[in-house]
């Protein structure tokens, strides 16, 4: 190959929407973490990582800057061994600042937080995928009342951070609905059926490359309201479609539901100049076998 498309596609890392479930989820990783890690090993060091969780939600685009985000336990009534954990991840107000002029310059505003850390939808997914905490960590908030359709914005405006190796990570679920959680718990653990229903219509329109079906979801998906009561764990879906850029090449990393209601899929979606040279690959190695 080409040294110097070597060089740019090594760069041009996919952009990922990974499951983050209950905080047990920190201590119990199961088939989704295993998924998730072996997703990171493939992947060449990024520059930073963006990291945008459901648990960090504000009216308009913001930036975290801190040196040193805190790990925030922003949750109660769980083992006490959870609230030992931290992540010691370091920030970089630098790639931060780009990661703002990339938001700014796609006309959207944006503000920026020195003291923001890094809630459980954050911390938990990057402490599985990167242990060692040895790559730069720069949230991003989540904007729920702009709905699919500013997700998707919000994604777009970080495209062009891909090609400059940011990691993009999107952390959510593909169904969460406490409320039935509740009921399954006490329903001898039956899966309702309308999360391998929603879960199965995402993974079919993502591989379409149905955008508009996606971003109108809650009218046309099977399911749709009851898997998300209410848009903020879906939403980061949104913004790693968008980060990638058009018909970009989906991959289904993982498929599982954990504690009976929350489908823990996991998603790649790799940028379209990538896609199209591995295209090239398998077809020119099917020629040569």
């Amino acid at each position: 190959m080409n040294p110097h498309l070597r060089a740019h596609l090594s760069a041009r890392l996919p952009t990922l929407f990974v499951p983050h479930g209950a905080p047990t989820f920190a201590l119990r990783p199961g088939a989704a973490g295993a998924a998730m890690v072996i997703a990171a090993s493939t992947l060449p060091t990024p520059r930073a990582i963006i990291i945008i969780s459901p648990h960090w939600d504000t009216a308009e685009p913001t930036v975290g800057t801190a040196l040193r985000p805190e790990t925030i336990h922003d949750f109660s009534g769980f083992p006490p061994e959870l609230y030992q954990l931290q992540y010691p991840a370091t920030g970089c107000p630098e790639a931060a600042r780009e990661v703002s002029a990339a938001i700014a310059a796609a006309g959207l505003p944006v503000h920026t937080s020195a003291q923001q850390g890094l809630d459980h939808g954050a911390w938990i997914p990057l402490r599985v995928m990167f242990p060692d905490a040895d790559v730069p960590v720069i949230p991003l908030s989540l904007q729920s009342r702009t709905g699919t359709a500013g997700a998707y914005a919000l994604g777009q405006a970080l495209a062009p951070l891909v090609a400059q190796g940011f990691l993009i990570i999107a952390s959510g679920n593909i169904t969460h609905n406490l409320h039935d959680y509740q009921v399954a718990r006490q329903n001898e653990g039956q899966t309702p059926a309308y999360v391998l229903a929603f879960s199965g219509w995402l993974a079919e329109r993502l591989a379409a490359h149905d955008v508009s079906a996606l971003l109108d979801y809650r009218r046309q998906a099977p399911g749709g309201a009851q898997a998300h009561p209410s848009d903020e764990h879906l939403l980061p879906l949104y913004v790693a479609l968008g980060a990638a850029g058009d018909k970009a090449m989906v991959q289904h990393l993982h498929a599982g539901i954990d504690d009976y209601v929350f489908a823990m899929d996991a998603y790649a979606f790799s940028p379209p100049l990538v896609s199209d040279y591995l295209s090239r690959v398998r077809c020119d190695l099917k020629a040569i076998l």
